[in-house]
């Protein structure tokens, strides 16, 4: 009877946990603009993560400077660091698949998932993007930065007019 009941109160504490990550997301108020599924531990929607534009901006942003194949002379992004934004939603996979709008899609490994790496950008040169600009979402590296970013690998995971991210594996 005491072993049944510790199982069950392990049971609780662990169904507890897990609906206290989930609130720890909220939904999302405004236009939902980025879904995250597959191997994630946090959720606000089913077994997805969806975010606004405010719920990307609420979390820590980094901003640096960079030149690009696609704009003209150096810009400015902020973002949110990929790696930071698979954090917050418990990412377990070794890869995640990017799509676009378009249903254009990459794949980025966990290898790219670090500090000083890429980021999820939300401004360019201080001002949002449209869909015309690469936005709302661009997946950018800090190509200038680290010489290690600067090849054709790399610059074929810089999608732009991201929407999905699917943690896979």
């Amino acid at each position: 009877m005491l072993r049944a009941f510790a199982l069950l109160a392990v049971c609780a504490a662990m169904l507890l946990g897990a609906t206290a990550r989930a609130a720890d997301l909220p939904a999302p108020t405004g236009t939902p603009i980025l879904t995250i599924s597959g191997r994630i531990e946090t959720t606000n929607d089913g077994d997805r993560a969806v975010f606004d534009m405010d719920m990307l901006r609420s979390l820590p942003s980094v901003t640096f400077e960079t030149t690009t194949s696609w704009t003209k002379g150096v810009q400015s992004f902020t973002g949110v660091s990929l790696k930071v934004l698979l954090e917050t939603v418990g990412a377990q996979g070794d890869s995640i698949s990017a799509t676009a709008i378009n249903d254009y899609a990459v794949d980025i490994p966990r290898e790219d998932w670090v500090e000083g790496g890429p980021i999820l950008a939300y401004l360019n040169n201080g001002e949002t993007m449209s869909v015309r600009e690469h936005g709302p979402l661009w997946v950018v590296y800090p190509y200038d930065l680290n010489p290690a970013y600067q090849s054709e690998v790399t610059f074929s995971r810089s999608i732009w007019q991201l929407d999905r991210i699917i943690v896979t594996r």
